[in-house]
């Protein structure tokens, strides 16, 4: 299944979560997308609610299925808790880490500063977003992508940079400190519906 490229503030609506962590998609309707939004009173079955659980997860890391699968399953095969492991896992990757330390707006915007080279790790050229970067490893940018724009307005605007990871705005170089805590990740995913999603 393809990378959903769509209009990203519908299916925030859709699933009822913001997918660009600003809030706004659902603050103007906080209803489903189409005439009948706001008067949708549907049952949603116990598998529909799996279903929808793992696509809120999925869109909102804006990876493929067969990769959400992958690290899915790998997350099963390490120790401790099958979900929060999983959700650990999608948080180490690099566009999102570079999400996280504000050098993009959204993980959509920092993913394509991966792909297109503009980030170092440990002051190597890593163009692959999905790259699981390791605590202690350090997050640059090149030489030549120090002066974005789409990197200077995202930290113009960004002011919360997570405990696990640490961030210079002068030198615009951070650190993944370490992994995550799960009470640090997402709160409106409930990850138990993903794994039963996937034990069917």
């Amino acid at each position: 299944m393809a990378r959903y490229t769509g209009p990203a503030w519908k299916l925030s609506r859709r699933l009822g979560i913001s997918l660009s962590g600003t809030g706004k998609e659902i603050e103007k309707r906080p209803y489903g997308p189409g005439q009948h939004g706001p008067n949708q009173r549907k049952k949603v079955s116990e598998y529909g609610m799996q279903l929808q659980e793992k696509q809120k997860l999925r869109f909102m890391f804006g990876v493929n299925e067969r990769q959400f699968k992958t690290v899915f399953n790998k997350a099963g095969k390490m120790p401790g808790k099958h979900g929060e492991n999983f959700m650990i896992l999608l948080e180490t990757r690099l566009d999102n880490i570079v999400y996280r330390m504000g050098l993009a707006r959204t993980r959509r915007a920092s993913r394509q500063l991966v792909n297109h080279g503009h980030v170092m790790v440990d002051g190597k050229r890593v163009d692959i977003p999905s790259y699981a970067v390791k605590p202690g490893q350090q997050i640059s940018l090149r030489e030549k992508s120090q002066n974005l724009d789409v990197v200077n307005e995202a930290l113009e605007v960004n002011s919360y940079v997570p405990e696990y990871v640490s961030f210079d705005n002068d030198t615009k170089v951070g650190q993944f400190v370490r992994l995550p805590e799960r009470s640090e990740l997402a709160a409106e995913i409930n990850e138990a519906l993903i794994v039963e999603f996937y034990s069917r």
